[in-house]
């Protein structure tokens, strides 16, 4: 029989074993995967000392000569020409700063030495796994205790509705690959339309469910593609030129309007964007260290940095749509 008491010291990775017990030694860590390094632009121009990052946005106000709505005509004689009116907005947001303090016993990291299970190694991983899930929370859907959006879930933007199927539905397993095709050539259409048909989207997020949907079904029962593919070959970017990429993220289920968040068979939304620094980013830094700090048997470190908050410098190239 096992013996497991109060002396067991789990606290560094060690355990009182049966001799006829064999104990994988491999770390595993927990289960986690971020992707908003995949999704979005940085701005690193900003520095731990800031306490704000700001852009700005110009207008301009040309009219015409003769017709103010029409163009600069002049003829050779004339003495009121008109000129360029330009205004310039600012934009701020505030930098926050992450700190999180690493601390181990010198009686701890000797117990770690002799079992071979690094404890200040795997106390800077679990410290580097949650600098990354935050990151990751603040670029799709910011802080709501905060009151600060990420990228799909920004008041600046309004969303639409996807259309109803023959099927009597909005929901894409309910659709054919026509309409679930119409579907996405309709929120690229409106997304290029809102930006006054100066950009088309390049990059459409879908929840997972919807994603493993049109990777796993086929366009027809003699088509050798998948509906994903007839997406990608058939979208409107794709043939004007452009390149739209679609790829999965877990922050659209429930984003929908009148859904629950992360929670499966609520409103799901779907979002096409830019992916262009010039049109939407997310400032940080890097993380920093204190030199290391001895107290009593602690050994002391604090690691900082500053996150930011989602910059939507043209929120016009971005577009939602809800209900798939």
């Amino acid at each position: 029989m096992f013996t497991f008491d109060r002396r067991t010291l789990d606290g560094t990775g060690a355990f009182l074993n049966g001799e006829l017990e064999r104990l994988d030694q491999t770390l595993h860590d927990p289960l986690v995967a971020v992707t908003w390094s995949r999704d979005i632009d940085l701005r690193q121009d900003v520095t731990v000392a800031d306490d704000v990052s700001s852009f700005t946005n110009s207008s301009y106000a040309a009219p015409g000569g003769i017709n103010p709505g029409g163009k600069n005509w002049i003829g050779k004689d004339t003495n009121a020409i008109t000129g360029i009116a330009l205004d310039i907005g600012k934009t701020t947001h505030p930098l926050f700063l992450w700190g999180t303090e690493l601390k181990y016993t010198i009686p701890e990291l000797e117990s770690a030495m002799k079992l071979g299970r690094p404890i200040d190694q795997q106390k800077y991983t679990g410290m580097r796994l949650k600098h990354q899930m935050d990151i990751d929370e603040m670029v799709y859907v910011g802080d709501i205790p905060l009151n600060y959006p990420g990228l799909l879930n920004s008041a600046q933007i309004v969303p639409s509705n996807v259309a109803v199927g023959v099927g009597g539905g909005t929901a894409w397993t309910s659709k054919t690959p026509d309409e679930i095709l119409a579907d996405v050539n309709t929120l690229v259409t409106t997304t290029w339309q809102t930006s006054a048909w100066a950009a088309i989207p390049d990059r459409l997020l879908l929840p997972p469910a919807q994603y493993s949907y049109t990777v796993s079904q086929k366009v027809s029962n003699a088509g050798n593609i998948s509906i994903l593919r007839f997406l990608e070959e058939n979208n409107l970017a794709d043939q004007n030129g452009g390149s739209l990429k679609i790829l999965p993220a877990k922050w659209l289920i429930g984003m929908g309007v009148g859904g629950t968040p992360g929670q499966v068979g609520t409103v799901d939304r779907m979002i096409c964007y830019s992916k262009d620094r010039e049109r939407v980013r997310f400032p940080m830094t890097l993380l920093m260290r204190t030199p290391l700090q001895y107290e009593s048997i602690y050994h002391k470190a604090t690691y900082f940095g500053r996150l930011g908050v989602m910059e939507f410098v043209y929120p016009e190239t971005i577009g939602y749509a809800d209900g798939l």
